[in-house]
């Protein structure tokens, strides 16, 4: 089969691109024009719950209100997401900003009480504001709790965050589980560690699993959105292998495979250790998520909204 030349027009949706690219299959815009289609048949699949996970600085990058939408319009089961990606949801949620990087020498930075995320600024006031907020709401859920796994913690704190524009919340408020295995590598789990010297209240890791486990062996068909890798991408994949493994899976990433990383491994990898099952439907795309994914959601929606 022939390749096809992609073409474009000014009169061109999203969708419309993503149908060139899929015409095309080849190369970048052949793996991404895949990993649409996919992301659209697990949507519209009524019997298959989508997990997502979440690495890197998704929302401090800006990938916040997406995250959002994406619970709020019911495309999304469950998350695993980094601890970073949580306190960076609650930074924005109690007040505080990420700022586009100036150019500032790291030095300088430094001295300013600025902390750099390769072009994003996040400073020591906004975190100031964060770690006041998050140690009031610790107060009230251990007023109620003294031992709580990381999921119910994060419920707890959704339902106590006002702000419409958090995930967290969001998820809280739509009964949509967050799944954090690497909290305690973060801001958060810095305070919640200070607070736990002086106050009886302990984070259960392991608690979190008999619940993650029913959602797995309750569900007909599990599908995949990996939005980078690391801990998150294989705390999804591990949770399935107890029923066989991902019935449909994407995945972002920037790392590569050849030195045998889990976020570089191509998802036909996960194949031989049943963390995705033979005959599965897979993409693996390699990129930035925060460009291919809007792109990739973009032209679902848009797929979506016309059938």
């Amino acid at each position: 089969m022939k390749v096809n030349q992609i073409n474009v027009d000014s009169s061109m949706k999203v969708s419309d691109l993503m149908d060139e690219f899929d015409k095309s299959g080849v190369l970048g815009a052949g793996r991404v024009a895949r990993a649409s289609n996919i992301l659209v048949d697990m949507i519209l699949d009524e019997d298959m719950k989508v997990f997502m996970s979440l690495g890197g600085p998704l929302i401090a990058g800006g990938m916040r209100n997406i995250i959002t939408k994406m619970i709020k319009d019911g495309h999304v089961d469950l998350i695993v997401s980094s601890g970073a990606n949580i306190t960076h949801d609650l930074v924005e949620a109690f007040g505080g900003s990420h700022y586009r990087h100036e150019g500032k020498d790291d030095e300088e930075l430094n001295e300013e009480g600025i902390g750099r995320i390769a072009d994003i600024n996040v400073g020591s006031d906004d975190f100031t504001i964060f770690e006041n907020e998050i140690i009031k709401i610790f107060e009230k859920i251990s007023d109620r709790k003294k031992v709580v796994s990381i999921q119910e913690l994060l419920y707890e704190i959704g339902l106590l965050v006002d702000d419409d524009a958090s995930f967290v919340a969001t998820a809280a408020r739509n009964n949509i589980p967050i799944f954090a295995p690497g909290l305690i590598d973060s801001m958060m789990g810095l305070q919640l560690w200070i607070f736990s010297q002086d106050h009886d209240f302990t984070l259960s890791a392991a608690g979190d699993m008999p619940y993650l486990s029913d959602i797995v062996f309750e569900a007909e068909k599990v599908g995949a959105i990996l939005l980078g890798g690391g801990l998150t991408k294989h705390y999804t994949l591990a949770s399935n292998v107890i029923k066989g493994g991902l019935d449909a899976a994407i995945q972002i990433t920037m790392d590569r495979p050849e030195a045998g990383s889990l976020g570089g491994a191509p998802l036909e990898e996960a194949k031989s250790w049943a963390k995705a099952k033979c005959g599965s439907n897979l993409a693996s795309v390699v990129g930035d998520v925060t460009i291919i994914f809007p792109f990739i959601y973009a032209a679902a929606l848009d797929k979506l909204s016309s059938d």
